[in-house]
């Protein structure tokens, strides 16, 4: 059985958000994403592989040619298999325990590299303002390399979240209290900004305490850390600290 148009159509429509919501689908690749997934709660809507003996136990799978999965791929080199995921319904943000919230994050690569922070760290729960780039974005997808599965993405109004949180609120700022002379706690939630403009005011007159990562180089001149690395950084601190 070969791609149909009406199949084509669909999954080259699905790299639009609004496809995306309107489907309720998103799109993985590559054998390693395709397995984690699979191996996750996610349900499959189908399965469009090259080689159907890998995936023979699977009944919502067609056989395509390579040229066709050039088709239908986003990657520079598709490596065998695209399947379709059903985007699972919202679920209910957890009140405790250790969260990150992220305030109009833009780059897919570095939602994809906090998700998979998240997973590496235990964070259960990613808090996200309503405007920071989609999760089920496919460079999202493939930069999170499976931890989309394992990490609840929850899209909210982050000044009403922090307004009715009642734990302690951290803010990632580059004028902050040095990180390693803190004492963090073991629940809280840790705030992450834009790219390029920061943290919003609206959201930082909610925040408890501003920390920061001290520069260590000699001339200190380097102007920030990107928000995934600084992101890795706190985490590991957090952790750390209340092992």
């Amino acid at each position: 059985m070969s791609l149909s148009k009406n199949q084509l159509k669909t999954i080259t429509s699905l790299n639009q958000k609004k496809y995306r919501t309107a489907h309720h689908l998103f799109v993985a690749e590559g054998t390693k994403i395709v397995a984690e997934f699979l191996n996750s709660n996610f349900e499959l809507e189908h399965l469009f592989c090259v080689d159907n003996l890998i995936y023979k136990n699977i009944e919502k799978v067609t056989e395509i040619s390579e040229t066709e999965l050039k088709k239908i791929s986003t990657l520079v080199a598709p490596n065998n298999v695209l399947a379709l995921f059903k985007i699972p319904s919202a679920k209910p943000i957890e009140k405790s325990g250790f969260i990150v919230a992220l305030d109009e994050i833009n780059d897919p690569g570095n939602l994809g590299a906090i998700i998979r922070l998240c997973d590496w760290f235990g964070v259960d729960q990613l808090v996200c303002s309503t405007n920071t780039v989609d999760c089920f974005n496919q460079k999202v997808v493939q930069s999170s390399m499976g931890s989309l599965g394992r990490v609840s993405i929850i899209y909210t109004e982050l000044e009403t979240y922090l307004q009715q949180s009642n734990l302690p609120k951290y803010a990632a700022l580059m004028d902050g209290e040095n990180v390693y002379k803190t004492k963090l706690p073991e629940k809280a939630v840790l705030v992450m900004g834009n790219e390029a403009n920061g943290i919003r005011d609206s959201i930082l007159k909610l925040i408890t305490s501003n920390i920061s990562i001290p520069r260590f180089g000699a001339l200190k001149q380097t102007e920030s850390l990107n928000v995934a690395t600084a992101t890795a950084i706190l985490l590991s601190e957090f952790k750390r600290i209340n092992e």
